[in-house]
């Protein structure tokens, strides 16, 4: 029987994501642009598309608009018979509150998750970038008899100290204890030089994620979050295993990213134009699925020496034009144009940016319709570009648009 059928993915796409500001100012996180043609929420759902998980709730909550009109796009139309991918914001079934926590927002969707038939549930984060088959993690709970299974990925102690859950476990994966963001993680039994760090991924049996949503809802004493309250309470109680993570994107180094922050998010983006990513967005065997705009293909205009249109070493989306500019390293969406006698660098512009003539930009991420006025210069002055502009502790430079635009970008 495929396990597949079985199982529901309940997708986390509610997030602030404060520290991606201001690109989140008016869209959420999970619907930020990603590789010029993607959203960051793409990774995960392809992901769900390819581990054959065809039944999935998208859990929605700030400045959802843009995000939910994405899916809606994209995403409904690869649903068929017993097959959907449905948009959940906030209800108030069983709350008068927003969610309050990871847990918390499966609860209050306890009533769509349990109209279901299913045997597992599949929690998900819809803000990270990796390739994994759900199948491999759920065959692996089912055969050891988990009750609950978590996502584990082993890094080293000084990368994880303060910054993930970090799971013990023994030689058999089964879970003994779980620190929350611990400044001295605790070694993996297996390769002591690394520690398992929680991936935020989960897996439950229907029957009992259910009872304990309700238990830990009434708690009063409870921030209702899956790392910080779920799993330290039910390890003594349940059969709770780790799953170890297998990268589908088949390189020598693992590749998770967490893009919480502008400049995590700059460098995730920068990979791509590389001569050999790490992320391999032409992979046939682990396609990346997106809904996408109907636009005439990128072009490249004026062979002129000194107004040459070139682009080098970049990602150039349909519908844009190159017009006597250079880029260079640099990620364009749909519908970009540089003009002439433009010089681009390193550089991440959004749908539907205007760059005027005689511009040099470089170490920025330009918001979708911002229009560089002629002879604009940024990157090359950073206490100048604080005066007008965010930037990021890496010397990363944010432009985005007036804010007298109510308009929430797409």
């Amino acid at each position: 029987m495929d396990r597949m059928r079985e199982a529901i993915g309940v997708l986390m796409a509610g997030g602030q994501g404060e520290r991606l500001w201001p690109l989140t100012r008016d869209r959420a996180k999970p619907a930020v642009p990603y590789g010029g043609v993607y959203r960051i929420v793409d990774v995960t759902l392809s992901n769900c598309i390819n581990s054959d998980l065809r039944r999935i709730f998208v859990l929605t909550q700030y400045k959802a608009l843009s995000l939910n009109r994405h899916i809606r796009r994209g995403w409904s139309v690869l649903a068929g018979h017993q097959e959907f991918i449905d948009i959940l914001p906030p209800q108030m079934r069983v709350s008068r509150d927003w969610y309050q926590g990871t847990a918390d927002a499966v609860y209050q969707n306890i009533y769509s998750i349990g109209s279901e038939r299913s045997s597992f549930v599949i929690i998900l984060a819809g803000d990270h970038i990796y390739k994994m088959d759900y199948k491999r993690m759920l065959s692996q709970h089912v055969d050891a008899g988990a009750e609950v299974t978590v996502a584990t990925l082993e890094v080293d102690p000084s990368e994880a100290a303060g910054r993930f859950g970090v799971v013990e476990t023994d030689a058999s994966s089964r879970v003994l204890g779980f620190q929350e963001k611990p400044e001295h993680p605790k070694p993996s039994p297996t390769n002591p030089s690394k520690c398992n760090a929680s991936m935020g991924i989960y897996i439950f049996n229907s029957q009992l994620l259910i009872p304990i949503l309700v238990e830990d809802a009434e708690r009063a004493d409870s921030s209702h979050d899956f790392g910080k309250d779920i799993l330290p309470r039910i390890i003594d109680h349940f059969r709770v295993f780790a799953y170890n993570f297998i990268d589908e994107n088949k390189k020598e180094a693992f590749y998770w990213r967490d893009v919480g922050t502008l400049d995590a998010y700059y460098e995730a983006n920068m990979d791509l134009v590389s001569v050999s990513p790490i992320f391999n967005l032409y992979d046939t065997a682990w396609p990346l699925w997106t809904w996408q705009q109907q636009y005439p293909p990128a072009k490249f205009v004026f062979a002129d020496e000194n107004r040459m249109g070139v682009a080098l070493d970049s990602i150039v989306a349909g519908g844009s034009i190159v017009s006597g500019g250079r880029v260079r390293r640099s990620v364009l969406g749909y519908d970009v144009r540089v003009n002439s006698f433009c010089d681009v660098e390193n550089a991440i512009l959004f749908n539907h940016v205007k760059i005027g003539r005689y511009s040099r930009v470089r170490n920025a991420i330009i918001d979708r319709h911002v229009q560089l006025p002629e002879h604009t210069v940024i990157g090359y002055d950073l206490d100048e570009d604080r005066k007008r502009y965010f930037v990021s502790p890496a010397g990363i430079t944010v432009v985005t648009r007036e804010e007298s635009m109510l308009e929430e970008p797409e």
